[in-house]
């Protein structure tokens, strides 16, 4: 009888996150003007890389590590656009947030500071020369009742990207995933 009652418990509170995320992936989607955009456009970034490396159609190298447990084998990724969705998803230039952010640049360097800790990318630092994307590295912070995240993404043209995750689900604990993929 005991595992029985562990086990509704257990549901019911999966049921309850799925619940919140699915409210707040509701939410309506803020439409943009059209109008030229404020910061770096990470966006049209990573769309135009993700048609370039699928043109290619070179092999990557990819090892996917959840809680210490890991695993690599060479992929063709055939959607690059799903593969960058969390970089594309982190793009900052939504007309909500058009002074949200801090703009610092220094040398081949320009960095995006959040003003307010509930944005959910919190910096990115971008590094150009002779106007061309050496890397980008990308802060997300998202905290609720139910769960907190926090994520770098790591992007390097031509040599690898990376996404670490550190996610907190209140009753369920934690989980760290580390995705790499080598060009």
């Amino acid at each position: 009888m005991y595992w029985y009652k562990k086990t509704i418990y257990r549901a019911a509170i999966t049921g309850c996150i799925a619940l919140i995320m699915l409210l707040q992936a509701c939410k309506p989607d803020i439409k943009e003007t059209g109008s030229a955009v404020k910061y770096f456009d990470l966006k049209g970034y990573f769309y135009a890389d993700s048609a370039r490396l699928t043109r290619l159609n070179k092999p990557v190298f990819k090892t996917v590590i959840h809680n210490g447990v890991a695993e690599s084998k060479k992929v063709h990724i055939a959607n690059w656009g799903n593969e960058f969705s969390l970089f594309i998803g982190s793009d900052i230039n939504k007309p909500a947030w058009k002074d949200s952010y801090w703009v610092q640049q220094t040398g081949n360097m320009l960095i995006y500071k959040a003003k307010y800790p509930e944005l959910q990318t919190t910096r990115i630092i971008i590094n150009k020369a002779d106007n061309k994307v050496k890397w980008i590295l990308i802060f997300n912070h998202t905290k609720n009742i139910l769960y907190e995240t926090k994520e770098k993404l790591s992007y390097f043209p031509d040599s690898m990207y990376r996404i670490e995750k550190l996610q907190h689900v209140r009753l369920m604990g934690s989980n760290r995933y580390d995705v790499k993929g080598l060009f």
